[in-house]
């Protein structure tokens, strides 16, 4: 009879154990799957794209930001950059119009347009920025091979504004033709140098040209200076010989006022005019050293011994 008696206390922990380890499966189950979501789930962002594959191969393409989801386990995402990018160009050597070589140094200012081209065609970034090398040297090449050495580096004959907007074009319409999903913004040249064998003759035929050109402003201005001078001394000439002229006018129009009045002056007394040049005279005919030999009776001898009648 004991051996069929069952503790029911027993039998009813047994099923509240079974009870607890259904709800943590389920939990954990929960979990996993909340998990798996949010493994899943990612983030656009502004100056991004998103591009969802499966199985290596795009299907979708994110680029409004916000939230976005792929199939687990069979989908993955990369993200591209959506905003401009700079290249720094490789250095390169390129042939100019008359024969001669320069070392041209580039930057490429750049962005993704249609990123599903852009994979398709380059498949990264960095091949790419690659492929923009070759066409940007191709295209600068083939501009400066148009100019002469002079017209590049000559500051006063550049063309290099123009070019630059030249060679920006040129790589945009190659990369549209092929459909490589970048657009290029702006290319400029950094810098052009010369290989270094070429330097030192360049800069002695520089100096030249400078000293050539400044010889030619120093023979200007001593031309100029010397016009100035010859027009100066004309002028002063011709002034001096107006005043003199004035002058002499002048002093003939004293000299006649002067006589008239002394005409006047004398007309009124003539003996006292005679004895007033008579004693002039005088002052100039007679000094210390003055020996006259003069008759007795001569007026003017008298004059002398003090006879006055």
């Amino acid at each position: 009879m004991s051996e069929n008696v069952v503790d029911l206390n027993e039998k009813k922990g047994s099923n509240k154990f079974s009870k607890y380890t259904k709800g943590g499966i389920i939990s954990l189950i929960v979990i996993i799957l909340i998990g798996i979501v949010l493994v899943n789930i990612f983030i656009v962002r502004e100056g991004e794209y998103k591009v969802v594959r499966q199985f290596g191969e795009v299907v979708r393409i994110e680029e409004n930001p916000g939230l976005s989801y792929k199939i687990p386990f069979i989908q993955s995402v990369e993200t591209l950059p959506k905003y401009q990018m700079i290249y720094d160009v490789e250095e390169a050597e390129i042939n100019t119009k008359d024969k001669k070589r320069m070392m041209i140094d580039n930057y490429a200012v750049w962005r993704i347009e249609d990123p599903k081209q852009m994979i398709s065609t380059t498949r990264t970034v960095l091949n790419a920025e690659a492929k923009l090398d070759e066409f940007v040297y191709s295209a600068i090449r083939t501009e400066l091979g148009q100019l002469n050495y002079d017209e590049i580096i000559n500051d006063e004959k550049s063309e290099r504004g123009s070019l630059n907007d030249r060679i920006t074009d040129i790589v945009n319409k190659n990369l549209e033709e092929d459909k490589y999903g970048i657009v290029v913004t702006d290319i400029r040249m950094k810098r052009t140098d010369l290989p270094a064998e070429n330097e030192q003759s360049v800069y002695t035929r520089m100096i030249s040209e400078r000293e050539s050109t400044a010889q030619n402003y120093l023979s200007e201005g001593d031309a100029k200076k010397n016009e100035i001078e010859a027009e100066t001394d004309r002028e002063v000439k011709v002034i001096i010989s107006k005043a003199q002229a004035d002058a002499e006018v002048i002093r003939s129009e004293g000299e006649g006022e002067a006589a008239r009045i002394y005409n006047e002056a004398f007309s009124k007394d003539p003996e006292f005019y005679n004895l007033f040049r008579t004693l002039e005279s005088y002052k100039t005919t007679i000094d210390g050293e003055t020996v006259i030999i003069l008759p007795a009776d001569s007026p003017y001898a008298r004059l002398l011994m003090g006879y006055t009648d």
